[in-house]
């Protein structure tokens, strides 16, 4: 066996890795999430890394995914070997050059990020609808549901379509897999050597439209041929399925990792199997190890070739014990009778009928996991407890509730999978104040530097930077198949104190556990700052309760709002996943790898956070009861209609999960206006004005992006009911009277702190430099009179 290096990785660049390294073509257009393996190619690139062999990958970025299909078929033609990255509606798009490179049966591999299509609504989120939608063009699907089978099948695969001469389309689910971040082995140049048979590049290449050998591709056909034209092509889909079999055992011999067309897991008297391909069947095989280990006679097929769909090999794969199959499929084909592996379950075991080794079980077919729904182990046992049934329920769903066509199966949104090998922790930041990157370092620190096995994963808001990211940290002892988020936690960081107004972040906190704070307050304040369920988790959870102020030892280290260095190291001093010194050691040689290239200045400015967090930090003094007198916000306010209250509100709370089927508009018609009532708080720093310094030239307006900073002219005598603070001047311009005042007010709690305001500010304070009209101020303690002005500014 090769020795392999082991590297931390998401899924796309797991792919991007192998991709530059057997391709001399790369033609490339970005979208979510398939975007970062092109901007991988193209660094790779320019740093003049060479391919096996031995030539740099010409990378081209054309102006639309038709473009870059258009440039793959052109290269194949000219004999290149050739790919492209893609995702959803830029996969559709690429459809007309897929039938034809099919049709020409030249040999690439589409690495697919696969994405949901925009229907009722957009979504950049994981799904297989976009790889459903193009099983028509003559493309072999291979899923793989990992990063370390991404990193596998882009090998595979593009050995593959080189012996075959089908071209692949090679797919894993966005997100949960493209932006997983794993700790895989990573194939050597000697392994992808092997597997690339050079004599078929060479007949690859022989195939290439050439002056030197003149020939007629792509005629024209008529009804007397083109029939036969399609049927010619049939023997080279029937061989497929071998040849790739074929090159999965050459891979198993170079690296021990085993692959099957279809492989089976669970009991070898399974009565109860479940059908899948994706990110799933990663779940599913940790819930079938589990039930098993308790006597459930329960099995898994996982579907690695989905298309040329080989009835023979999914036959044998299945226990000729099984009474009930059922097949999920993670998209929706409206007005179909079932989705695709749903149809080619049944219609494999129903051709064979009575030639089958087993008797004909029931085969139900559901939906799960569309838009990167979550597809937990409770739901997994529900699906079995399903199939359990004389006459289990046809056509379901999982994961909802469908009160208007009742197809959701009943789960217990209770039951949480524990595991005891894995410590699990969950961090919730701010878009952009570094909590994503520094979560990533961690992963790599602990999957790269030690035996532990990690997976990190991150949810992001739709609003992205200047929203609430999510990051959800596994370590083990054991491979990790959770491919699902953290359902409780061992750790829980909230490195934005304002959260826990509105939210209840602690619900996923295991008893015992460790809870961590930015907060801008001082130790002895900490404790009645918190909200009364926030006190009342901590209690009951016997939870570990440490604080630091983040910001300050930002600010301290000249790092200005990017606490991601500190709430870093924070996590390592007090997580007992290493040692202190042995984190504080890897920590500082992640930066030094991190920042190396940016100069010494920042090196040392990242060393200084690190030991001054040490400083900083403190664990509170956890009383025996809460007398906090604080409740938690609505997440939205003012006069709103019922819908925006009872939908937008669940919504904007994180609990849009539990909406029902009801619930949601059907034609995707939503109501506008509705981010007038979501008062998030996130900025540490508002604006204020100064009414002597102002030239009331109104720019702050105007380059406000969120419109919070708003300009009046006013009748003085307004100002009588007036609250504290608030302030005005004379107003200038020929058209207002003596009597009338000119005034900016600011919506503070609509503020994301972006500071353009000052800088495009042209008013300087005379007496002080270094002040404008407009400044940025600590948030905390205006927050009561700025909310008081502002109410008082829209009602005047």
């Amino acid at each position: 066996m090769s020795k392999s290096d082991t590297i931390t990785v998401d899924g796309n660049e797991a792919v991007a890795l192998v991709a530059h390294k057997i391709n001399e073509v790369i033609a490339i257009y970005p979208i979510t999430p398939s975007s970062p393996m092109g901007e991988f190619s193209d660094l790779y690139s320019s740093k003049g890394q060479k391919n096996i062999f031995g030539t740099v990958p010409e990378v081209f970025e054309l102006q639309s995914e038709g473009g870059a299909s258009g440039t793959v078929h052109g290269a194949l033609q000219a004999g290149s070997l050739t790919t492209t990255f893609t995702a959803s509606q830029g996969l559709l798009l690429m459809i007309p050059n897929m039938y034809k490179i099919a049709g020409e049966l030249s040999a690439t591999v589409f690495h697919v990020a696969a994405r949901s299509l925009a229907a009722q609504g957009l979504s950049i989120f994981g799904d297989h609808q976009d790889v459903m939608g193009v099983r028509q063009t003559g493309f072999a699907l291979l899923a793989s549901n990992s990063v370390q089978e991404a990193h596998d099948f882009a090998l595979i695969s593009q050995a593959a379509t080189l012996r075959s001469r089908i071209p692949f389309l090679h797919f894993f689910d966005g997100f949960r897999t493209s932006h997983e971040v794993s700790r895989i082995e990573k194939l050597s140049d000697d392994v992808l050597k092997k597997m690339i048979d050079t004599d078929l590049v060479a007949a690859h290449r022989r195939r290439g439209l050439s002056p030197d050998h003149p020939v007629l591709r792509g005629t024209a056909q008529n009804p007397d041929v083109y029939f036969q034209g399609r049927e010619s092509v049939n023997r080279y889909y029937q061989a497929l399925p071998e040849i790739l079999q074929g090159e999965m055992d050459r891979f198993s011999a170079l690296t021990g990792r085993s692959y099957h067309l279809f492989d089976y897991i669970g009991a070898a008297d399974a009565s109860r199997v479940i059908v899948l391909m994706g990110s799933g069947a990663e779940a599913v095989e940790e819930s079938v190890n589990y039930l098993v280990e308790r006597g459930e006679k329960v099995g898994l097929i996982k579907v690695r070739l989905a298309l040329p769909f080989d009835s023979e090999a999914f036959i044998a794969a299945l226990p000729v014990s099984v009474q009930a199959i059922g097949v999920l499929d993670r998209t929706k084909e409206p007005g179909s009778i079932g989705e695709p592996l749903y149809h080619d379950v049944v219609s494999v075991l129903f051709e064979r009928g009575e030639s089958l080794p087993f008797k004909m079980p029931r085969i139900v077919g559901g939906r799960y996991g569309l838009s990167s729904k979550e597809f937990t182990p409770t739901m997994i046992f529900a699906i079995y407890e399903e199939l359990s049934k004389a006459s289990p329920k046809n056509h379901f769903t999982i994961g909802i509730d469908d009160d208007v066509t009742f197809t959701s199966l009943e789960y217990d949104h209770d039951l949480i999978l524990e595991n005891k090998d894995q410590f699990q922790a969950i961090f919730y930041g701010l878009g952009s104040d570094g909590t994503v990157g520094a979560n990533k370092n961690t992963i790599k620190i602990i999957g790269t530097e030690t035996d532990h096995y990690a997976q990190g994963y991150f949810v992001y808001d739709s609003k992205k930077s200047g929203s609430m990211t999510t990051s959800h940290l596994r370590f083990g002892t054991k491979p990790i198949r959770s491919s699902y988020l953290i359902q409780k936690a061992d750790f829980v960081a909230v490195h934005q104190s304002v959260f826990l107004e509105k939210l209840d972040l602690l619900e996923i906190a295991k008893e015992g556990g460790i809870f961590l704070l930015n907060t801008p307050y001082p130790k002895e304040e900490v404790w009645r700052r918190l909200p009364r369920v926030t006190q009342e988790r901590i209690i009951e959870k016997k939870l570990k309760f440490y604080a630091i102020d983040a910001y300050k030892v930002a600010h301290a280290s000249n790092m200005g709002r990017r606490i991601n260095t500190v709430m870093q190291t924070c996590f390592f001093a007090i997580s007992g996943i290493l040692s202190k010194e042995e984190a504080m050691a890897k920590i500082k040689g992640s930066i030094q790898k991190t920042y190396g290239s940016k100069g010494d200045v920042i090196v040392q400015m990242n060393y200084a956070a690190v030991d001054a967090t040490l400083e900083n930090l403190y664990e509170i003094d956890v009383p025996a009861s809460a007398d906090s007198l604080l409740e938690l916000q609505a997440t939205l306010k003012g006069d709103m209609s019922e819908f925006t209250r009872e939908v937008i509100g669940k919504i904007t709370a994180f609990k849009g999960d539990t909406l029902r089927v009801s619930q949601i508009p059907d034609d995707g018609t939503w109501p506008t206006g509705t981010t007038q009532y979501e008062k998030r708080n996130i900025a540490q720093e508002v604006p204020v004005w100064d009414a002597d310094t102002c030239i009331q030239c109104n720019k702050c307006v105007s380059a406000c992006p969120h419109s919070v900073i708003r300009s009046s002219v006013f009748d003085i005598s307004f100002l009588k009911n007036a609250p504290a603070g608030f302030s005005a001047k004379g107003a200038k311009g020929k058209n207002f009277g003596e009597n009338e005042v000119f005034n900016i007010s600011v919506a503070i709690e609509d503020c994301t702190g972006c500071a353009l305001c000052v800088e495009v500010c042209p008013a300087k304070n005379k007496s002080q430099t270094s002040l404008k009209a407009i400044n940025m101020v600590p948030q905390l303690p205006l927050r009561e009179t700025g909310i008081a002005q502002w109410d008082f500014f829209l009602t005047s």
